[in-house]
């Protein structure tokens, strides 16, 4: 089917959304008070471990409606009032431990005014400032004043903008309906840094479309182009077939989730790079590698993302 469609076209967007397992829009309907967080830690640029948090913020669905994504599952049929995402905000810093960063993820782009309401950014930016670093996700196409009202509303805080590139494959790149392409992603990263904005990269271990080797080859050609654009963090994410359009890639021979084994090499050449940080997800390793060793493989990759030094596989 997907062989038949034009990429990037309103067919190849009616495709997507069809192929989801969730057509029951009823099901998606989520309180708009509350917001999902997690604990984290990583490593500065000098290489000191800092404790933060991860808000996922409850708000609309993303436009995009990239491939590979499923966070739509999260998102709400209709834009957030204003003053609800402040309040899930609050909700969180209240119970929370003591962090240093803070991550508002929120399934699609802060900077969309259909999902987080512009006259929040004020009371957003006085909730957060007290932490020196504040992360933020957007698409590419959208970087630009907003941004920079956003940044001097935080003070002395560091901000952080995490973009998704994906794949620097250009034929992939149209496939994911990304509607963006490389280039957009280099003004994108140019016009951040020149603001003394940080980027932060997420890539596709590995894009579907590809076969095996090259996906993975593509994997490491990407670092090095969210490198090269001005990037100082690369996250890797291992592909999952979670989604609709993912599982119909697979069954007809597009695309295959990654092995535990792939994805440890892939996350040592990238770190052999010394390009900058490189982290890898995770999140729900067992799906690729449900065998009795996953503990201490899991173990090993959580150290290697704390110290960015390569450690030696156990026998």
């Amino acid at each position: 089917m997907s062989d038949t469609i034009q990429p990037g076209s309103k067919q190849w967007d009616d495709w997507i959304r069809r192929s989801r397992s969730d057509l029951d829009e009823s099901r998606r309907q989520l309180p708009v008070n509350q917001a999902r967080w997690i604990p984290e830690v990583e490593p500065d640029e000098a290489g000191i471990v800092r404790p933060g948090l991860t808000l996922f913020l409850t708000n609309r669905e993303c436009p995009w409606r990239c491939l590979m994504c499923d966070l739509w599952r999260e998102t709400t049929l209709k834009p957030v009032p204003q003053g609800a995402i402040p309040q899930q905000i609050r909700g969180v810093l209240r119970e929370a431990p003591v962090a240093e960063w803070i991550k508002l993820y929120n399934a699609g782009s802060f900077f969309d005014a259909g999902a987080i309401p512009s006259a929040d950014h004020q009371e957003i930016a006085g909730l957060v400032k007290v932490f020196p670093r504040v992360t933020v996700e957007c698409h590419p196409t959208l970087i630009g004043p907003r941004v920079l009202e956003f940044r001097d509303r935080l003070g002395g805080a560091t901000l952080e903008v995490a973009m998704g590139l994906e794949s620097a494959h250009p034929d992939v790149l149209s496939r994911l309906n990304k509607r963006m392409k490389v280039a957009d992603f280099r003004r994108a990263t140019g016009f951040l840094r020149e603001a003394g904005v940080a980027v932060r990269t997420f890539l596709l271990l590995p894009p579907p479309f590809l076969p095996q080797p090259e996906s993975l080859e593509w994997v490491l050609r990407s670092v090095r182009t969210a490198f090269e654009a001005g990037a100082s963090v690369v996250s890797l994410v291992p592909t999952r077939a979670q989604d609709g359009v993912l599982e119909q890639l697979r069954r007809e021979g597009q695309f295959r989730e990654p092995t535990l084994e792939q994805i440890e090499l892939t996350f040592e050449q990238s770190l052999a790079l010394g390009l900058g940080r490189v982290f890898v997800d995770l999140w729900d390793l067992e799906r690729f590698h449900p065998g009795p060793d996953l503990p201490e493989r899991r173990e090993r990759l959580h150290r290697m993302n704390l110290s960015q030094r390569w450690e030696p596989r156990a026998a």
